[in-house]
C-alpha cells in the first residue's frame, strides 16, 4: 500500500473519495452542528387539505448519522426555521448553548437559506465583524454570523470550526447571494484560526430536478437524502484532516485543560 498516494495525494480533490466506515472525523469526540432544518432531520408531510405539516426528528440528522458511524458524541444546536439573528437573539440563551457542559472540540455551522433567501437578510462583509469584541458587529448575516464563531471561540478557544455552503441547485447557478454568502465563508478562514470551508457548491452533487426526485420528500430531504450528506460532510472534513495534519494533532487536548 502506497499510504501517502492513498492519504495525502495532492491532486485529490474533496470528495473526489468517499469515507465508509470511520473516517478522520472521529479524532473529534464532541461537535456541535449548528444550522436549520437540513441540519435538523426535518421531515415534511401533507394532510388531505395539503396542507404542510414539519418536523424536527433529529436521530435523522447528518450529524447524528456522522456519529454513529464515527462514535462521537453529537449536539443539535439547530432547528427548522433557523437563522444565525434568531440563533443569538433568543435561541441558543433559551436552551443553555453557551454553557461550558456542552463545549465542544469542532463546531459545524450551515446557516443561511432561511437568513438570506427566506428573510432577505442582508448578506454583508468581514467589515462587519469586530473579532475583538463582537457585541460590535453589525446587524448583518455576517454579523450576527461572525458573533456565533466569536462566542463558540470564547467557550473552546482551540476548537476546529467548519463552515459549509449552500449546494449547487439548478435555479441558483448564476445567483449573486449564493456566491455572495460562498465568497464571506472563505473570508471568515482569513479573520478565524481554526476555521476551514465545506464548499458544497464547488465539489458537491448538483441538486437537480433527478437528485430531488431521489433524495427529497417534499420541500426538505427524505431518510436518504440526510445519509447522503451525513456521507458527504463526513467525507469533506476527513479530506480536511488529512490534507491538513499538522493542525489536528492536538484535538485530544481541546478542552481537556492539559497544557500542549
Amino acid at each position: 500500500m502506497d499510504w501517502n498516494k492513498e492519504l495525502f495525494d495532492i491532486n485529490e480533490k474533496p470528495l473526489d473519495r468517499l469515507v465508509n466506515g470511520y473516517s478522520m472525523t472521529s479524532v473529534f469526540r464532541r461537535i456541535a452542528f449548528i444550522g436549520d432544518s437540513l441540519s435538523s432531520g426535518e421531515f415534511e408531510t401533507r394532510d388531505e387539505q395539503g396542507n404542510a405539516g414539519y418536523y424536527d426528528m433529529f436521530e435523522y440528522s447528518w450529524g447524528q448519522y456522522i456519529a454513529r458511524e464515527n462514535g462521537l458524541t453529537a449536539y443539535n444546536f439547530s432547528r427548522g426555521g433557523m437563522t444565525a439573528e434568531w440563533y443569538l437573539n433568543s435561541f441558543a440563551d433559551e436552551n443553555g448553548l453557551w454553557g461550558k457542559s456542552k463545549a465542544c472540540q469542532a463546531y459545524v455551522i450551515a446557516l443561511g437559506v432561511n437568513d438570506i433567501y427566506n428573510s432577505g437578510q442582508e448578506i454583508g462583509s468581514v467589515d462587519d465583524i469586530d473579532v475583538n469584541d463582537y457585541r460590535n458587529n453589525k446587524p448583518t448575516f455576517a454579523g450576527y454570523y461572525g458573533q456565533i464563531i466569536s462566542r463558540y471561540k470564547e467557550i473552546s478557544p482551540d476548537a476546529k470550526f467548519f463552515f459549509v455552503t449552500f449546494p449547487k441547485e439548478d435555479e441558483r447557478k448564476s445567483d449573486s447571494q449564493t456566491f455572495g454568502m460562498i465568497e464571506l465563508l472563505y473570508k471568515f478562514t482569513e479573520i478565524f484560526d481554526n476555521s476551514y470551508v465545506i464548499d458544497l457548491y464547488k465539489y458537491g452533487p448538483v441538486y437537480d430536478e433527478k437528485f430531488k426526485e431521489e433524495f427529497y420528500l417534499y420541500g426538505h430531504m427524505a431518510p436518504m437524502g440526510y445519509i447522503l450528506t451525513a456521507k458527504l460532510i463526513d467525507s469533506y472534513i476527513d479530506y480536511i484532516i488529512r490534507h491538513n495534519a499538522d493542525d489536528f494533532k492536538n484535538v485530544p487536548f481541546i478542552n481537556s485543560g492539559i497544557k500542549y
